[in-house]
């Protein structure tokens, strides 16, 4: 089943790379007239082409920028011709940061929350739980982003509505530059888990093992906490893994919205300069990690449960 699992993520991926391929390559226009500008001659047009291998067939160009891609050869940056392998590494360390730092708070949050919603299932406590969740599952991220900037930094003046970090930053210093992008993801992904939380411990409640510690006199809490919460972390797992591929995939809306200086910015600026590199390499990059996680869930779910785990 894991063989299956890695065969089916290098197919999704190399299907992946075409269609980013091809997605940039219908963008309207000329790529080498939009760079040069109007005032540029035909002859310097034709060798920027040349330069760029666009003179040569789409499969042609496809192979080799895979190839390069695979051997490590990310490019030039046609916007500052640098190698794009200098700008992604630091963007990407600070998209590996922000989502780390969103999931160090929300896997605790939504663990404790989902184990007491499900201990005080059906009370104002759960309700309240489920209607705030339910609320934040409802709004963009981009909304929350900006609603936290509205009170918590324009009105109350607490934190800092652009989260321009840098490396020669103090770590304390940067983490208190990303608390509102960081508690936007938060509010976004604590829900997903907490709901799974919750409804996967109410199922396994079900359970005979569980009528039957019942049955001994062991309290509730305790329940849930020993017997219940072990077994159903097959399906949490897999929901919290999901979230973290979320968490470094999708955070590419909150950086544009905090000006994070991360790889999902830096592919936002590239779409708009027309720096195709950058954006296929960028692109590329965010599809690899989502089905890397995605792999990685299938794996753990296996690992976590027992029938799946079983020779058929």
């Amino acid at each position: 089943m894991v063989a299956k699992r890695i065969v089916l993520g290098l197919v999704t991926l190399i299907v992946i790379s075409i269609l980013i391929f091809e997605g940039v390559e219908l963008l309207p226009g000329d790529v080498a007239q939009a760079i040069l500008g109007q005032r540029a001659t035909p002859e310097t047009i034709a060798a920027f082409r040349k330069e760029l291998k666009l003179d040569l067939p789409p499969h042609v160009r496809y192979f080799h920028w895979l190839g390069d891609f695979l051997q490590g050869d990310l490019g030039n940056s046609l916007s500052n011709k640098r190698p794009i392998s200098e700008l992604i590494g630091w963007r990407l360390y600070n998209t590996l940061f922000l989502a780390a730092a969103a999931a160090v708070v929300a896997i605790p949050l939504a663990l404790v929350l989902g184990m007491l919603a499900a201990l005080y299932r059906d009370s104002w406590f759960d309700r309240m739980i489920n209607v705030t969740t339910i609320s934040s599952i409802s709004l963009p991220e981009f909304f929350v982003g900006y609603v936290l900037i509205a009170v918590l930094s324009v009105k109350l003046n607490i934190f800092p509505s652009i989260s321009n970090i840098s490396d020669a930053m103090p770590f304390w210093r940067k983490i208190y530059y990303i608390i509102l992008p960081c508690l936007t993801l938060t509010l976004v992904v604590v829900a997903h888990m907490m709901r799974m939380t919750r409804a996967s411990i109410i199922n396994v409640l079900t359970s005979p093992f569980i009528e039957m510690a019942e049955l001994k006199g062991l309290t509730r809490r305790r329940i849930i906490i020993h017997h219940a919460f072990p077994n159903a972390l097959s399906p949490i797992i897999n929901v919290i893994v999901l979230d973290l591929a979320w968490l470094i995939v999708g955070v590419v809306i909150v950086e544009v919205v905090f000006v994070y200086p991360g790889l999902g910015q830096l592919l936002v600026d590239s779409v708009s300069k027309r720096d195709l590199p950058v954006v296929q390499a960028s692109g590329l990059l965010f599809a690899g990690t989502y089905v890397l996680l995605n792999l990685i869930a299938d794996v753990l779910a296996m690992l976590s449960n027992p029938k799946l785990r079983s020779p058929q």
